[in-house]
């Protein structure tokens, strides 16, 4: 199976976001990001440094793992951290 170069951005950025918690709003953010390089404003780069940062905070905020499961097929034992009476 061959992709074209022109799918092969959105085909790698999907399978990035999919595995993200929030990947609706990382794309948003990256999103802003880019329109926000291209606009004009007062203060330069202060707000793109500052875009540029929540978009790899939401980009690096992944899903949690699924708990392991050991080789007898069951999943280990809940600890339980609460102190006794």
């Amino acid at each position: 199976m061959t992709v074209s170069p022109r799918g092969m951005l959105p085909a790698l950025i999907a399978r990035f976001a999919g595995r993200l918690r929030f990947p609706q709003l990382f794309l948003f953010i990256g999103a802003l990001f880019l329109i926000d390089l291209v606009i004009p404003d007062l203060i330069p780069f202060a707000d793109e440094v500052l875009l540029g940062l929540i978009t790899l905070l939401f980009g690096m905020w992944r899903r949690p793992e699924p708990p392991e499961i050991t080789s007898t097929g069951q999943k280990p034992p809940i600890k339980d951290i609460t102190p006794h009476d």
